[in-house]
């Protein structure tokens, strides 16, 4: 039996989850996202992930709020776990912490939280708020996810950091979750696999092949032995284009692709500059993106879950071998591919056998 979750991308801004002007069947609107939840939670996804956005980049021009919507999804499912994304420097820990607390009591433990440290200069500029370099946003984010613990576990917390000072601050009631609610973080660079290995409980990559995915969680694990902690869980990022045949996906991904908005897709591609490229070492998410990577805004193309039922099951299984623990899923079709994914891949996959070893899924 194949060991994996999957989680599905909200699409909580327009735009979908590419930057097209092919055709979808999606919609950013909270009615629309609250009965996709309710479907999702039906054919068996475990998470539902509300990215964060407050500036139009990539098509999004209208943003739901990720915290909000999550919460309210939340208290409209019953099973499905909830995740928020939240960026360090435009949000403050304490008030965050208090959030999460209120949305674990609503949800009986099923609200957790993404922290996303940031790439897009333009939405803390424009709010008026410093742009640090690359390493100093993912320092601000360990301190941010610090503090969250500390108010989460403690009567009365105090901190001293360099962007974060709290004195004997309270925190009632605690989350119900334990030991709190789920960390979740975004990252690929060195700095990120860093942060994870000391302060997250899963770490979300952008899309890659199995070889690229497993060089970025050994990583990791290193570090986690350098750090003496328990290394987090892997989830990855892939677009999925099913289709009963390999021909008819790779068709609607030529499709997708060729009617990529130019302007928007080179602008994002100026943006993020200042994310894996900006590090020290140059290395780290979209560092080695191709325009046609970057019309799926995570490199979800990169993953691989394009094709038929088998070959999608497959990859998998290829997956799971090397250690991803959650899939998170993108569509762009959201009004039929996701109830499709539910009821045909998640059972598929659960049934699989799994591979014998990661090894013979990287020397292929």
């Amino acid at each position: 039996m194949v060991d994996v979750d999957f989680a599905y991308w909200v699409p909580n801004v327009s735009g979908g989850l590419v930057i097209t002007d092919w055709p979808a069947d999606t919609d950013w609107q909270y009615d629309y996202n609250e009965e996709l939840a309710q479907k999702a939670e039906d054919v068996g996804f475990r998470y539902a992930l509300a990215q964060a956005r407050f500036f139009g980049s990539y098509n999004a021009d209208k943003q739901l709020e990720a915290l909000s919507i999550s919460n309210a999804l939340v208290a409209n499912t019953e099973e499905i776990e909830l995740i928020a994304a939240v960026h360090p420097g435009l949000w403050h820990p304490g008030p965050v912490a208090n959030f999460m607390a209120t949305g674990d009591h609503i949800s009986n433990g099923r609200f957790h939280l993404n922290v996303v440290s940031g790439w897009f200069k333009r939405e803390f500029t424009g709010f008026g708020e410093p742009w640090l370099a690359h390493d100093e946003r993912y320092e601000r984010s360990e301190e941010f996810i610090e503090v969250l613990k500390g108010l989460w576990t403690e009567d009365e917390f105090s901190y001293d950091g360099r962007f974060y000072q709290m004195n004997d601050a309270p925190l009632q009631p605690k989350p119900t979750a334990d030991p709190h609610p789920t960390i979740f973080q975004g990252g690929n660079s060195q700095r990120a696999r860093k942060m994870a290995a000391r302060n997250a409980d899963v770490l979300f990559m952008n899309g890659g092949s199995p070889s690229e995915l497993a060089e970025i969680m050994a990583d990791v694990r290193e570090y986690a032995d350098e750090f003496d902690t328990e290394p987090p869980k892997f989830a990855a990022n892939a677009f999925v284009i099913q289709r009963d045949t390999e021909q008819e996906a790779k068709e609607e991904l030529e499709n997708i692709i060729e009617n990529a908005t130019d302007e928007a897709v080179e602008a994002f591609k100026e943006q993020v500059k200042q994310a894996g490229q900006s590090s020290a070492e140059g290395e780290g998410m979209w560092a080695d993106s191709e325009f046609e990577d970057l019309v799926q805004y995570n490199d979800g193309f990169k993953t691989g879950l394009i094709g038929t039922e088998d070959q999608i099951v497959e990859r998998i299984r290829e997956l799971d071998a090397i250690g991803i623990d959650i899939v998170l899923a993108g569509f762009l079709n959201y009004d039929w591919e996701l109830e499709q994914f539910g009821e045909t891949i998640i059972p598929a996959a659960e049934d699989a056998d799994p591979l014998e070893s990661a090894e013979q899924v990287l020397d292929d």
